[in-house]
Parts: C-alpha cells; sequence; structure tokens
C-alpha cells in the first residue's frame, strides 16, 4: 500500500463543481463507448488527422514554429528548408510516439521506467538532447512561457530542485498507480493531480510540456476514454495556451503552503476534456452520417430515408445487403439516434426519425 497524505488531502478538498464536470463528462463517455460503431475507415482517417493536428499543437506551445500543414508534409517525407532542424526533430519524434500511445496503450504499463523510455522516444531524434533523452534533469530548471516566435517571455514558476526530483517522481508514479488501482477517486481527479505535480517537479531537462500530453492521452486512454485518437486534446489546450498556463500556475504556487489546491488545475483540465467528449459525440451523431458508414450501410440508410416505415428483410430485399449487414446498421443507425423502431419482434419496423 503507498499512501500519501498530501495527495490524498488534495483530492478530498474539492468544490462540488468539479464533480457536476466529471458527470457530464462521463455521461459522454457513457454515449461515445454505446454508440461508436464507426466505420474502420474513417477512424483510420481520424487518428492519422489527429496525430498531425496534436504534434502540431503540442510542440507549438512549447515554440515550435511549424503549421499543420507543415507538419504533414514532414510526415510524407517532404523537406521543409524553412525551419530549424530542432523544429522538425522535435516533431517527428512526437508523432511517432503518439503513434505508439494511439496503437498500442492497453500493453504499456505506467511506471517510471515507462516515463524515462517515452522520454527517451519523444526526444530520438533531437540532436541537442541526446545527453539527456530518458534521464532525470541534473541542473535545477525554470518554467517559462513562449510566445508564438518561441521567445521567452517570463518565468511562469520555479519547478522541484534536481536533488530532490527522483524522490518526489517515485512517490508521484507509485502513488498514482496506487490511487488508480484501489479507485481512491475518480480517474480524472487522480490524472489531473498527476499532470499538475508532474509539471510541477519538471523531472527532465526539456520535453516535459510535451510529455506530460503524452501521457495524458496514454493515461486517460487507460481509464475508458477510448476517443483520444479521435478529437485532438493538444489542439483544445492550444487554443486555450493563456488559460493553461494560469491554471497550472494558480494550483503550483499553493503546493509551498501543505498539500496545496488543485482546484484551479482541475477546472481547466476538466474543461478541457468536457470539450473534447462534446465534439466526440458531435461526431459520432454528426448531420453527414454518410461520413461514418460504409457503403453498404450508406444504401440501408439512403434507403430508409425514401420509405415511411420497412422491416429489415424489405430493406436487405430491395438494398441487396445481406441481412445481417441490414441489422448491423439498424443496430447502429438506432444508436446515433438517426432512426426508431415501431413494434416489438418479428413485427418490428424501421423508420426515419
Amino acid at each position: 500500500m503507498v499512501k500519501n497524505r498530501k495527495f490524498e488531502k488534495r483530492i478530498t478538498q474539492l468544490p462540488p463543481e468539479i464533480f457536476l464536470k466529471i458527470a457530464q463528462i462521463d455521461e459522454l463517455k457513457g454515449q461515445w463507448t454505446a454508440g461508436a460503431n464507426l466505420n474502420p475507415q474513417l477512424l483510420g482517417r481520424l487518428k492519422r488527422s489527429v496525430l498531425i493536428t496534436s504534434t502540431g499543437a503540442s510542440t507549438r506551445i512549447e515554440g515550435s514554429r511549424l503549421t499543420d500543414d507543415d507538419v504533414d508534409k514532414l510526415m510524407q517525407g517532404i523537406a521543409i528548408q524553412k525551419f530549424a532542424d530542432r523544429d522538425k526533430q522535435e516533431v517527428q519524434g512526437y508523432f511517432e510516439l503518439l503513434k505508439i500511445i494511439f496503437d498500442s496503450w492497453e500493453h504499456i504499463i505506467f511506471s517510471e521506467n515507462s516515463i524515462k523510455h517515452l522520454h527517451q522516444e519523444l526526444l530520438k531524434y533531437v540532436e541537442k538532447d541526446q545527453d539527456h533523452r530518458g534521464k532525470y534533469k541534473s541542473q535545477d530548471n525554470k518554467v517559462e512561457m513562449v510566445d508564438e516566435q518561441g521567445r521567452r517571455i517570463g518565468v511562469i514558476f520555479d519547478t522541484t530542485p534536481a536533488y530532490l526530483t527522483p524522490k518526489q517522481m517515485q512517490e508521484l508514479v507509485e502513488w498514482t498507480k496506487y490511487a488508480l488501482e484501489a479507485k481512491l477517486s475518480h480517474p480524472l481527479i487522480i490524472v489531473g493531480n498527476f499532470l499538475v505535480e508532474y509539471l510541477n517537479i519538471h523531472p527532465f531537462k526539456d520535453g516535459n510540456g510535451r510529455l506530460s500530453r503524452i501521457l495524458t492521452n496514454l493515461l486517460l486512454l487507460q481509464s475508458g476514454y477510448l476517443y483520444m485518437p479521435y478529437i485532438s486534446h493538444e489542439k483544445l489546450v492550444e487554443d486555450q495556451k493563456p488559460q493553461y498556463y494560469l491554471a497550472l500556475r494558480k494550483s503550483q504556487r499553493t503546493f509551498k503552503k501543505g498539500a496545496g489546491d488543485i482546484a484551479p488545475w482541475l477546472e481547466f483540465f476538466l474543461d478541457i476534456i468536457l470539450a473534447q467528449s462534446k465534439e466526440a459525440i458531435s461526431l459520432m451523431a454528426g448531420e453527414n452520417v454518410e461520413d461514418i458508414l460504409s457503403n453498404k450501410q450508406i444504401a440501408v440508410w439512403q434507403y430508409l430515408q425514401k420509405k415511411a416505415e420497412s422491416t429489415p428483410k424489405e430493406i436487405a430485399k430491395e438494398t441487396k445487403v445481406a441481412y445481417a449487414t441490414v441489422r448491423q446498421t439498424l443496430s447502429k443507425l438506432l444508436d446515433l439516434k438517426k432512426i426508431e423502431r415501431v413494434g416489438m419482434g418479428r413485427s418490428s419496423r424501421y423508420r426515419k426519425i
């Protein structure tokens, strides 16, 4: 058992508004889980798009100047001469690591060793970071805000001294694992506490912000928020970059006065997850339903739009689509609230809402 009075005090002294937001998020999460039988081809396209968007956003938060279009070209192997090698190296590392998270999150064990390995992978192309990849910092560092040109415009806060970093990271990771397994609180609260404390420690010489967003994707996927690969978390943070830094600062400046108050950070973090959840549901039940159906499913949907009511057998006969596929399509359209069922059993008929 790994107890930590400081962290446990933090997560039990939260305003009710936090739990209201979590309830909203989990309601949308349930809708996604129940209805997200999306077309695999569409999901593949979405994942590729999010990899580009998230890579661009996450590296721009830290001062990179590459647009999403630049990132896309780089990942296609198209040379872009106008940017520094460092920007291009950081983009490639983030893109490849995020893809690993999206594809293999179920097989990654959350631990100090995995965090160090992910840091090594994140920076594996960045020549200037060769000497400290996967290693905790050996010198003290500060968190600085950067503008759109990559210029440092101010120190946000001082971080944990280098000599205390290994001990504090061990305590943080072990408690987070214990808290998630023991269900000491809602996973979003535990993950939120991990992120704000991780960024307060700032354990590596460079790459801390980018790795925090990689870890956000990993931990939320492992907590059941399975829409992470299809809606860019990083883009939502980039769009509220000043509020992101402000929320971190508001919470982290309380950490030297006892347990600290993570509510300001959690409110921002949960607002981002709530926005992400809403976008996921909008995607699932989008106006253009044909974007998320296969060709045979589209044939069923188009037939239903022309008919007042039809049975599955009638639909299969008229569309030349296999009966099993018709039943599967009807189930999906019911989940998407595009059709309704009339009657029960063998006499069931379906019609467009």
